[in-house]
């Protein structure tokens, strides 16, 4: 595979157009860019086909985990409209409930992906939703702290499986360089949602008193209701991998198992076996993905479910703290697309995450800085800015760098598992206690924040460091020679 410093740093092949792991291959030079590419099989026209691949396959996954986060993420929307008061918790056990989601989402994030693996994406990513649907439906009609506390914790677990299975999922679609725009894209949904979830939340709210709920209560069975529908018709346009999918031809089915083969293990039929699920339990560059999420899972979700809190906590009303939280998330999702164009563009990761990380700190350092409400509000713009980029990017790595199928799902899962230990902790420091000015919560956001950088520069030297050994090895240029992974003399790690 070719190095990513190079402008084919997605070409399995080499000078002589042949593959080093497959054999050879077709490949004709692109005069604009001097790049290798594969020579359309059957008339098929690569762009047309990833449009095609686009258009069928994204807006599909977007709208689950839109709704996936949207899902877990009103309970913020929720408290400011009373749901603490009705259910006669204190702000600590507000807190416990929202640990309890990650708890669950944590301990359930690599099994869901085994599961995946040994079944199909078409049946296994509709039922997920259809669960937490049914789960977040019931978290509207609870009469107890302690249904809260099991409706959250369950909620955590049939949400479990949808990103990092997603994750893999498009890996089995798409060539390295086309996975990261993809994954940022779908997650972009995130911010959409917390954009979304603002407008839904201040409209539902004045439902109150309808069938004798409170606002809240309207809130969580309206949006989980929208889930459940949309789960049944995901049965019917969630598909499963390129070789069954019925909307390709078959010139385009021949063509993406090609240009699969050419550039990743897509098309390697392998089977499950423990020994691979090892191999991504002892890569340290495995737990380097999965820190790189975790310094960023706890000023994501944090900011997330008490945005509206802290708003409120400026001095303005629900009402008002409902719509406030539309701008922030909307800026962050243009700048989370923005910055997935430029990174694909540029076949580079690394200056991009460290951007979007420093302006989320300089965010947090507005909120612990400046009391006034303008400035403060400001500083959630920063945070959202910068966090959900950086998130993107993040969660889009392992994707493009871990290879062997196994290994991928579940560095995919264990990235999300560890990354989401720092929500766990995150959940606790936002206690009404510190309430307006939230100082625990903000420093530990921005100290976060700072060890990502620190993580990412650290992974960046281990990558470039396993390139230039890997480029200092002489290869045989074996074209029958067993590929070995991501472990494999032939293999480049996008930077």
């Amino acid at each position: 595979m070719a190095s990513p410093s190079e402008k084919d740093s997605v070409s399995h092949t080499n000078q002589t157009g042949s593959n080093a792991a497959t054999g050879p291959v077709d490949v004709s030079i692109d005069k604009e860019t001097d790049v290798e590419v594969p020579v359309p099989a059957g008339g098929v026209n690569e762009r047309a086909l990833l449009r095609k691949l686009d258009l069928t396959l994204l807006p599909a996954l977007t709208l689950l985990y839109l709704l996936s986060f949207l899902d877990r993420s009103n309970v913020g929307n929720a408290r400011i409209e009373g749901l603490a008061k009705d259910l006669k918790m204190t702000g600590d056990q507000y807190l416990t409930g929202l640990t309890l989601y990650f708890i669950g989402y944590v301990l359930f994030e690599v099994p869901c992906n085994i599961v995946l693996k040994l079944w199909t994406p078409r049946a296994w990513l509709p039922t997920l939703t259809l669960v937490w649907g049914v789960v977040a439906t019931l978290m509207g009609v609870t009469q107890s702290r302690a249904g809260f506390f099991a409706v959250r914790f369950f909620l955590g677990v049939a949400e479990s499986g949808l990103f990092p299975g997603i994750v893999f999922y498009l890996s089995m679609w798409y060539k390295r360089n086309e996975r990261h725009f993809r994954v940022a894209l779908f997650f972009s949904a995130a911010s959409l949602a917390g954009a979304f979830g603002g407008i839904l939340a201040w409209g539902i709210a004045h439902m109150r008193g309808v069938g004798g709920y409170n606002g809240w209560r309207w809130i969580f069975i309206l949006e989980g209701l929208l889930t459940v529908v949309v789960s049944a018709a995901s049965y019917f346009f969630v598909y499963n991998y390129p070789s069954t999918a019925k909307f390709l031809t078959d010139d385009e089915r021949a063509f993406i198992h090609q240009r699969l083969r050419d550039d990743s293990d897509a098309t390697h039929d392998e089977g499950f076996a423990w020994r691979n699920v090892r191999k991504a339990f002892t890569d340290v560059k495995v737990f380097l993905y999965a820190f790189g999420f975790h310094t960023l899972s706890l000023p994501l979700y944090t900011l997330s479910l008490f945005m509206p809190s802290i708003i409120t906590s400026l001095g303005y009303t629900s009402a008002q703290a409902q719509l406030m939280t539309i701008p922030p998330y909307a800026i962050a999702f243009i700048l989370t697309v923005t910055l997935a164009l430029l990174s694909e563009r540029y076949r580079l990761r690394t200056p991009f995450i460290l951007a979007s990380s420093s302006l989320a700190v300089l965010g947090y350092i507005l909120l612990l800085s400046d009391h006034r409400p303008g400035v403060s509000y400001l500083g959630t713009i920063f945070a959202a800015a910068g966090i959900y980029p950086a998130v993107a990017l993040t969660l889009a790595w392992p994707a493009n760098n871990v290879s062997g199928q196994t290994k991928r799902a579940i560095a995919n899962a264990l990235q999300i598992s560890i990354g989401n230990l720092g929500a766990v902790l995150g959940t606790q420091l936002y206690r009404t206690e510190t309430a307006p000015r939230y100082y625990l919560g903000h420093s530990f956001a921005l100290g976060y924040l700072i060890a990502n950088i620190v993580v990412t520069i650290t992974l960046w030297w281990t990558l470039r460091r396993e390139n230039r050994r890997k480029e200092a090895m002489s290869y045989s240029g074996d074209a029958d020679a067993p590929w070995l992974g991501d472990d494999d003399i032939r293999w480049r790690f996008h930077l």
